[in-house]
């Protein structure tokens, strides 16, 4: 880590202060301070890592293994419609630090998922997509 660490870095290692619920020697994981529902969590490694495509596989498991944890608490405490998780990377992880979201959901929330206005060239484009997907996957 470098002198200056991100802000995800000093959250994730407690030289900023947070809300945290959980944590182990991989992620730290606390209360967002804009929540969209009571309850709404981040994910953070402890290790700077930026996109999910960064993640070694240890520290990826232990994401997953607190997501899970954590949305087991969140549908106990507050008995939400449902949970979201969701990771925002490249431009849109405004963080610059990896961090997962995990908040309860409720079916008045207002929280909408707005597809592109067009997206029929996608749609069209379906078994081409997954022809180059899979081609790019098998290498």
């Amino acid at each position: 880590m470098s002198e200056t660490p991100c802000l995800g870095c000093q959250l994730a290692n407690h030289r900023i202060e947070a809300y945290t619920v959980y944590e182990n020697e991989w992620v730290t994981c606390f209360l967002d301070i804009a929540p969209l529902n009571e309850g709404h969590l981040l994910i953070l490694p402890k290790q700077h890592f930026l996109d999910v495509d960064d993640l070694d596989e240890r520290t990826a498991n232990e994401i997953m293994k607190a997501s899970a944890m954590l949305a087991r608490l969140l549908k106990a405490e507050f008995q939400p419609d449902g949970i979201t998780v969701i990771q925002n990377g490249g431009k849109f992880n405004d963080l610059t630090h990896y961090h997962m979201h995990v908040f309860p959901r409720y079916v008045e929330d207002g929280f909408a998922w707005a597809e592109p206005a067009d997206s029929t060239n996608a749609k069209e484009r379906l078994s081409e997509t997954k022809e180059r997907l899979v081609k790019q996957a098998n290498g």
